[in-house]
This record gives C-alpha cells, sequence and structure tokens, in this order.
C-alpha cells in the first residue's frame, strides 16, 4: 500500500461528533462519551476510506494566540467566554464537551495516534507546517474553509472537506478551489483576507466580497502586489506570470 499523511484538524472533528450524536451515549458513572465514540468512529472510518498510512491528531495548544489578537482584536472575538476582564480568554466549549478531551487525549495516545501540538499556535499551523513539509501524500481532514490553502495537486496534498457531514465528505482539490472561489488554492488566504470571514472575526477590506476579492487575485496574484499596486496609483502594473497566473474574471 503506498504511504499516504493524514492530518485531522483534532477539535473540528471532536465538536461535530459531540453535536452529531446524543449526549445519551454514556460511561456507567453517568459521564457523556458521544464526542469520544463519534471521534473514534470517524477516524476508523477516514483512515480506512482514504487508505492513510500515518496518522496524525493535529491539536489546538493555543485556540487564540495572543499575536493574533494583537494583529485582529476581533479575532475569534465571539468564540470567547465571558470573564472577567483581566482574565485569560477561553473559548465557549459546552460543558458535556470539556469534560470529554481529557479522556479524548487519553484514547487517542492509548491508539497510538500522535497528538502534535505547538505553543502559542492553533491545529491549523500545526496542520499548514506538516502539509506544507511532508515528502509523502498528504489528505487534511477538516471543516474548516481556511485549510483550502494548504492543497496542491503538485504536491498531492488534498483536503477532506467535512462541513456537509460524514455522508456528504468532499474531496477538494485544485479544480474544486478553482471551481467554487475563482482563486488557486495558494491564494485562498489572500482571498479571505480581502472577502473576511465572519467565522473567525476577519473584518475584510470595506465593499469587497467573494468576486471583487478573486477578481482583483485573478488580476495581480498576491494581496502582496495588490497593494504595491494601490501605493503606486494602479498604473501600468505587470501581471504575475507562472503557477500565479491571472484566472478568468468573475462577472
Amino acid at each position: 500500500m503506498p504511504h499516504r499523511l493524514m492530518l485531522l484538524d483534532t477539535a473540528s472533528l471532536y465538536f461535530r461528533a459531540f453535536y452529531g450524536l446524543p449526549d445519551t451515549i454514556r460511561r456507567a458513572d453517568g459521564t457523556p462519551v458521544n464526542a469520544v465514540r463519534g471521534l473514534l468512529d470517524m477516524i476508523a472510518r477516514l483512515t480506512t476510506d482514504y487508505g492513510a498510512t500515518h496518522l496524525i491528531a493535529c491539536w489546538d495548544d493555543d485556540w487564540r494566540p495572543q499575536w493574533r489578537v494583537d494583529l485582529i482584536p476581533t479575532y475569534k472575538m465571539h468564540r470567547v467566554a465571558e470573564l472577567v476582564s483581566d482574565a485569560p480568554d477561553v473559548e465557549v466549549v459546552p460543558d458535556a464537551l470539556e469534560a470529554q478531551l481529557p479522556m479524548i487525549r487519553r484514547v487517542l495516545e492509548l491508539a497510538g495516534i500522535a497528538i502534535v501540538g505547538a505553543a502559542e499556535h492553533e491545529a491549523d499551523d500545526v496542520v499548514g507546517t506538516y502539509a506544507s513539509h511532508a515528502d509523502l501524500p498528504v489528505d487534511v481532514v477538516t471543516g474548516d474553509r481556511d485549510l483550502f490553502q494548504t492543497v496542491s495537486d503538485d504536491r498531492q496534498v488534498r483536503v477532506i472537506y467535512t462541513a456537509r457531514g460524514m455522508r456528504n465528505l468532499e474531496v477538494v482539490t485544485d479544480a474544486v478551489v478553482v471551481g467554487k472561489y475563482r482563486v488557486l488554492p495558494e491564494q485562498y488566504a489572500d482571498y479571505a483576507t480581502l472577502r473576511g470571514d465572519a467565522s473567525d472575526g476577519l473584518p475584510g477590506v470595506a465593499g469587497i466580497g467573494e468576486k471583487t476579492a478573486a477578481s482583483l487575485l485573478g488580476e495581480y496574484g498576491t494581496l502582496e502586489n495588490l497593494l504595491a499596486a494601490a501605493a503606486d496609483g494602479g498604473g501600468g502594473y505587470p501581471r504575475p506570470c507562472g503557477r500565479s497566473s491571472p484566472l478568468p474574471r468573475t462577472t
């Protein structure tokens, strides 16, 4: 069997498992284990269906890093629990799920699945690092569109997108990203920056929606090039060439 690495956006999956299975699934002592059971079922199906030979559960060591908040104060603000002003930010997580997180880590360890996080970074950062440097084909399992930027047909990196549920998994390749958003995967981060993303509290640029963001990136290739053109007055700016060559404009 050819080797294939599967990277799990673990929080994305255990939240989906928690809300997808009834909380009547409990241990003998009454502790809910629906997220534990659902996550394990997902992993079993995913590794079997997609032929994973290597598996990493990527973990949020810091779900809202301060350095990101310093850059964008609204980042994930809507997910912060109400606490006293000088207390550390705490993510809103149902008590019944919070109680299962230590069990999830323990079960993954017992199953021999590597759990990898990084101080002051999110699971997305861990996923992106592995996906960018792996020397074997990669499947990224997530319900987060931000990770579409890791997709690369050339490097055999694809996303198994879970947002529509485990019965409607979507394999995201270069063609899928271009077909949906009219940008290349490596342009997706710039596209999201221009458009904004309410799910992460990212404001975007006033007056720029999906079509305009795609059109601008089709013209200039990168946000850096676009800013340079704006600073130059936009006149006579050369189109980029190569992998980020302009895509057809949206209407």
